[in-house]
């Protein structure tokens, strides 16, 4: 059963991925370029490395896979 709240749902992309399609689907959902969102993460990833190698994890475990 296909309901509206599917349609604009954030997955893993499994197309286009590089490690695990999180950036793919970010991108997908929120209309952006696939390359710029993995740059927006690489460059957060050295600012940040804690937060966002944990928010990166925690999104690998719980965003289900399209």
């Amino acid at each position: 059963m296909n309901n509206q709240y599917d349609v604009n749902r954030l997955y893993k992309e499994t197309l286009n991925k590089k490690v695990s399609g999180v950036c793919a689907g970010i991108a997908r959902h929120f209309g952006m370029e696939l390359w710029l969102v993995r740059l927006l993460t690489v460059i957060a990833f050295f600012v940040f490395p804690v937060p966002v190698a944990l928010a990166y994890l925690v999104a690998v475990v719980l965003l289900p896979s399209r």
